[in-house]
């Protein structure tokens, strides 16, 4: 990860001061590095070790972070991983421009690398993150999305990206069709119990760990898995009560909510679910070589259920 950590330093470089300083502001704030961790991984279970895998990690690390940026501003967030936001610090239009900012580079990088499949793949993974962003906008404050529409959302919004991280390891190292689509499928199996556990943890975590304020989600207005199975499986009191808090986007009862998606049995209901997209990735692994880098993967799909951040 040194190497991809160079590479990012080094293309973030900009004549203009404030891109720099934002870019690094938000980079330097740490996080999982997961999606360029899972295309290196990927990457060395097919055996593929040329440099082009730094770069292309570099790239769906520069995409991920542009869509923080982006997500922030429009979600109003002011904590991320334990600091003010860059829109809080820097304000929301220096931001969405910083985030554009790093969506071409990325796309000059990918461009470097000399292959039209990377850049299929890479334009089609943003198309569908930004149309997943605006699913997630559309909605809003709407307490009646089913478990499959959320689904749809996060598969577009968040798995995307993992999907995309996958996939491009198996088209540099020049795989067949079938490890192909293997490598996408654990990418988006991986994706997906991602979002679900950080969903949960909105209403099961720690905020000092999580680096972010317990509720953002119920504020924002968002229907996540552990209230649409509490209000499934909730009274008609209690199903009234989560309705009436995605509909006014208020995390004012926040106590109250939490008690009922853990009474409920919701948390542990989307853990199951998060366990079984957990699942779908290990048996994919099926189709790739038995080596160190395939059983890092198994393990990161298998300890993604037990994240607390």
């Amino acid at each position: 990860m040194r190497a991809v950590d160079q590479v990012i330093a080094d293309r973030l470089a900009s004549g203009v001061p404030l891109v720099g300083q934002i870019s690094h502001y938000i980079i330097a704030a740490g996080g999982k590095r997961l999606r360029p961790a899972l295309l290196l991984m990927v990457s060395g279970a097919l055996g593929y070790q040329q440099a082009h895998r730094f770069a292309l990690a570099a790239v769906v690390e520069f995409i991920h972070t542009a869509t923080l940026l982006h997500d922030d501003v429009v979600d109003d967030s002011t904590l991320r991983r334990g600091r003010p936001t860059a829109n809080e610090t820097f304000g929301n239009p220096a931001s969405v421009l910083v985030g554009d900012f790093l969506y071409s580079r990325a796309f000059q990088m990918m461009v470097e690398v000399g292959q039209m499949r990377i850049m299929e793949i890479l334009a089609e993974a943003t198309n569908i993150i930004s149309e997943g962003e605006v699913l997630q906008l559309m909605n809003m404050h709407d307490a009646s999305l089913s478990a499959e529409g959320y689904l749809l959302v996060i598969r577009s919004k968040t798995a995307k990206l993992f999907e995309a991280s996958a996939r491009l390891a198996a088209v540099l190292a020049g795989s067949s069709p079938e490890v192909e689509e293997a490598c996408a499928t654990y990418g988006q199996a991986l994706g997906t119990a991602f979002q679900i556990i950080d969903d949960v943890l909105d209403y099961d975590g720690d905020p000092a760990e999580l680096g972010k304020n317990l509720g953002d989600d119920l504020r924002e207005g968002k229907a996540t898995l552990p209230l649409i199975i509490a209000m499934q499986r909730g009274t008609p009191e209690q199903a009234a009560i989560v309705r009436q808090a995605i509909e006014n986007g208020s995390a004012d009862q926040l106590d109250q909510i939490v008690a009922i998606v853990r009474e409920t049995g919701a948390l542990s209901a989307a853990r199951d679910a998060a366990a079984a997209e957990a699942q779908r990735a290990i048996t994919a692994l099926a189709q790739l070589p038995a080596n160190d880098y395939s059983t890092n993967l198994l393990q990161l799909a298998a300890q993604l259920l037990q994240r607390r951040t």
